[in-house]
């Protein structure tokens, strides 16, 4: 599978401290790459430098398998951007606006304005003025500008940042629509990640500038499976106790002295009796199953064994 973006050892340092810290990342054609972190997790610096709008203290990246600094700028012309709002103009109308930017970016036809903005459902808005958009038409409209360019590639940092349910509806089909129709790859940055879940087909999990796992989510679905999580009084004890006395090695221990058991969850009463007898105190024992957020949480605070 040709790759669309592909990072090797890129760091970004300000000061001492390390905003990206030797990520590795590969997203192919046609793939919708979730970028998972918390703010200040390195999300925008990671795709300010694939846009040009940052530049990388070491390592390289490669779009569309150009590498120099002259073929990256061609290959960025392939490509559509949203990092943060796009900045239009509040007293002109979406149409005004669109016209304006492609007049400025020097892009041929002035019928692509009407194609982008069907592409986008905002056809029929055409004539309203940007003041008077809601939320999600404000950031459909700026999705209409990064594919005025026609682009294989779209970045994407918080597309649905504070958008109310029915835009990030509108937000997820339209991200789904383009990449099922025209093929497009998208990397898309987010901390709401319940979203995230719905349009993904891979994700990269970004905290404090390293990225601490990638995989698709086919892999994820895998690993998200049912579960007993305990809460016990001495979870070190415990822990130990799991892999001598049951031999199990699928679990996690947790902050707030919390463990994870993948196996045998069905008979929680192992469980129970092993605590009593040591004279381990039990204070909750509950079946859960895994989803994109709380896994995220277990990767960044809970210790994995395997």
């Amino acid at each position: 599978m040709e790759s669309v973006i592909r990072t090797h050892k890129l760091c970004k340092k300000y000061g001492e401290d390390f905003a990206l810290s030797n990520i590795n990342i590969t997203i192919n054609q046609g793939d919708i790459y979730g970028l998972v972190g918390n703010n200040g997790a390195g999300k925008t610096t990671l795709l300010r430098i694939l846009t040009g709008q940052g530049v990388a203290s070491s390592g390289e990246f490669e779009l569309f398998k150009k590498t120099s600094k002259e073929e990256l700028n061609k290959a960025r012309s392939r490509t559509g951007t949203i990092i943060e709002s796009p900045s239009f103009y509040e007293k002109l109308t979406v149409e005004q606006n669109m016209e304006y930017y492609r007049i400025q970016r020097g892009i041929p036809g002035k019928d692509k304005i009407d194609k982008v903005l069907e592409e986008v459902n905002l056809l029929d808005a055409k004539k309203k003025k940007f003041k008077d958009l809601s939320l999600g038409m404000k950031q459909r409209l700026g999705l209409a500008l990064a594919m005025m360019t026609e682009p294989e590639l779209l970045l994407l940092d918080e597309p649905i940042n504070g958008l109310d349910p029915s835009g990030i509806i509108e937000i997820r089909n339209l991200l789904l629509k383009l990449n099922k129709e025209k093929n497009i790859t998208i990397l898309i940055s987010s901390h709401i990640l319940s979203e995230l879940s719905n349009v993904a087909t891979c994700y990269g999990f970004l905290n404090k500038g390293h990225l601490i796992e990638e995989l698709s989510a086919k892999e994820l679905e895998e690993k998200c499976k049912t579960y007993l999580e305990i809460k016990v009084s001495n979870p070190k004890k415990m822990s130990a106790l799991l892999e001598e006395e049951l031999g199990y090695k699928d679990y996690k221990v947790l902050p707030e002295d919390r463990i994870q058991i993948f196996e045998e969850i069905d008979k929680p009463e192992k469980i129970s009796n092993l605590a009593v007898s040591n004279s381990i105190g039990l204070l909750a024992m509950e079946e859960k199953s895994l989803n994109l957020e709380n896994y995220y949480m277990s990767l960044i605070g809970g210790v994995q064994h395997d």
